[in-house]
This record gives C-alpha cells, sequence and structure tokens, in this order.
C-alpha cells in the first residue's frame, strides 16, 4: 500500500505524519506492507512505525522525486536506523518517495538526476542490508 501526500510537478498537496491514521493504516489494513512518503519534515517522525505488525514489510521513501538534490547518503542510513527502532531493520527497505513522474507532467528532475537518485538507493540498499 503507497500512501501520498502528493506529486504532481514537484510539489505537494498536503502535510502531515502518519500518527493520527497509524493505529488504523498499520494495524487494520490487511497489506503485505506499505510505501510510505518520508522524503521530508512533511511526513512527521518515524513513531507511528510502532503500530506496524511483526512480520509486515516497510518501504521508507526516504529520497525525493520532487527536487534535483541528491541526499546524503549518510544521513539516509541514519534515518533508516532512526525506524528501525519501531520496525526489525530486516523488514524495512528503502526507495523514492514516489513516482518520478504521477502525472504526464512530470517532475522538475532530468533524466540524469534520476539516475543519479536511484543509483543512491541502490548504493545505500548495498550498505544497509548487503548484497550485490
Amino acid at each position: 500500500m503507497h500512501t501520498c501526500r502528493g506529486n504532481w510537478k514537484s510539489t505537494w498537496l498536503a502535510a502531515g505524519g502518519y500518527d493520527p491514521v497509524a493505529r488504523a493504516v498499520f494495524g487494520e489494513t490487511n497489506v503485505d506492507g506499505w510505501f510510505l512518503e518520508y522524503d521530508s519534515e512533511r511526513a512527521g517522525s518515524f513513531e507511528p512505525l510502532r503500530f506496524v505488525p511483526k512480520g509486515k514489510k516497510v518501504v521508507l521513501g526516504l529520497v525525493s522525486t520532487k527536487t534535483p538534490v541528491l541526499e546524503n547518503k549518510d544521513e539516509l542510513k541514519r534515518r533508516i536506523d532512526e525506524a528501525a527502532r519501531y520496525v526489525p531493520l530486516e523488514n524495512l527497505c528503502v526507495s523514492p518517495q514516489c513516482g518520478f513522474a504521477s502525472s504526464h507532467h512530470g517532475n522538475l528532475l532530468t533524466e540524469d538526476d534520476q539516475w543519479r537518485k536511484l543509483q543512491l538507493v541502490v548504493e545505500v540498499a548495498r550498505e544497509v542490508w548487503g548484497g550485490s
């Protein structure tokens, strides 16, 4: 299940953490996992992840598709460690927070920007979870 606060032409439509809906969304929704937008302060803290049932996956959308600015690798790994206080590391994943083109208008990134961000996701995943 993917949650999004908007991703149209590099803008957003809503702000707010998962706190008000966490118990219902994580505790009462029968899915294998969640793809969650966590690329900015607008998403709030990782504390609502405490309601995620054991064995469920959480994909942390830490890499923004709204801006060409490349995230800091060490900061991404620090945020994954922070989320792992609520969900076991083996049940966490990392990804962009949304698609690079949620509409035919796309976002304000070049194709090269997008590839750099995807490469960053791969590098972070390898460093955190291993693999080749």
